[in-house]
């Protein structure tokens, strides 16, 4: 295994997930498990503070989503008889192979919005996101040159669905050893920059039910019109809770060439969140040949009034380079 990368995988489904509980220094060994819906004690999220009601959102999800009898995407290394295993790669490269109910490596994999594999990776302070496309060997392995490009704990997200089989997201923690400071959460924006465009989102998101989100692609305060398709949409979407990093990928509302969907500027998702609390949303969408990642804040059900875009009325993004990621795709 590349001994600059170290691997832990783990089942939430136990209650357990893996804490942020690093700062400032050298990281050298896998991170804490904890109880889920709690930060691992003394973690101060480089000074973004969690309040109770935070916390207590998290937790109460937790326990709703077990007593439903399901969980969102992403908190599982293995499920329904699949597993996700990293594997021993070179330095600089990410591998890893899904197993199946017989504990073969699967080969089969049927294409999903053009790919066979879409492959997510954030950082767990979710200033760090990828969303690229690995290649297959005939021995089961994915391979692709690491996505993980920063110290720090990350969370690979593998996005399939085997050949016979229903959509799946597993998800692993992958330890990228170095010098790190964790960056806190950024606010509440409804507007966007990246690469010179700006990314207007509305919409009202409320847990539990389903809420159209509406993003609107500008550039030098023109509408842009002539979005290009990505993996056959005019834009994709995921959004990670913060805490566990629940996944959620979301396509778009209609797709091209259908007649009736519009390239631009607006792309809409239909989108349900599990559970009231604190999301990371990074919308992926396509102009003149470049890929570009807009990233977003918003509080699901906030009693206190500060989820963002919920009221319909763009707010200024915050100017602390999250809003201008440059995130590559493969």
């Amino acid at each position: 295994m590349n001994t600059a990368t170290k691997l832990s995988g783990f089942v939430l489904g136990l209650a357990a997930v893996f804490g942020a509980a690093y700062g400032v220094g050298q990281l050298t060994g896998p991170v804490t498990v904890v109880a889920a819906g709690h930060d691992s004690e003394g973690a101060d999220h480089g000074g973004d503070a969690r309040d109770e009601g935070d916390a207590g959102h998290e937790e109460a999800a937790g326990h709703e989503e077990r007593a439903a009898g399901h969980l969102p995407g992403g908190l599982l290394v293995a499920d329904r008889g699949y597993t996700l295993v990293p594997v021993d790669a070179p330095p600089g490269e990410f591998a890893f192979r899904i197993t199946g109910p017989d504990g073969r490596p699967v080969t089969g994999y049927d294409v999903t919005h053009d790919e066979r594999m879409h492959l997510i990776v954030a950082r767990r302070d979710l200033s760090g996101f990828r969303h690229v496309h690995p290649e297959l060997a005939g021995d089961g392995t994915w391979r692709i040159a690491s996505p993980m490009d920063s110290p720090g704990v990350w969370r690979a997200f593998a996005d399939f669905t085997p050949t016979g089989g229903d959509p799946l997201t597993l998800g692993v923690d992958v330890t990228v050893p170095g010098a790190l400071t964790e960056r806190p959460l950024p606010g509440p924006a409804s507007n966007a920059t990246v690469d010179g465009y700006t990314v207007a989102l509305t919409g009202a998101p409320q847990p539990g039910r389903t809420t159209t989100l509406t993003l609107t692609v500008s550039r030098d305060g023109a509408p842009v019109t002539d979005l290009e398709p990505y993996l056959g949409a005019y834009g994709h979407l995921v959004a990670l809770r913060r805490g566990d990093l629940a996944y959620l990928h979301v396509h778009p509302e209609g797709s091209p060439g259908d007649g009736r969907t519009a390239s631009g500027p607006q792309v809409s998702f239909a989108t349900e969140f599990p559970s009231a609390g604190a999301y990371r949303l990074y919308l992926d969408f396509r102009h003149r040949g470049v890929v570009r990642t807009a990233e977003f804040t918003v509080h699901v059900g906030d009693p206190g009034g500060t989820t963002g875009p919920a009221d319909g009325h763009p707010t200024t993004a915050p100017e602390d380079g999250h809003g201008t990621p440059g995130h590559g795709h493969d």
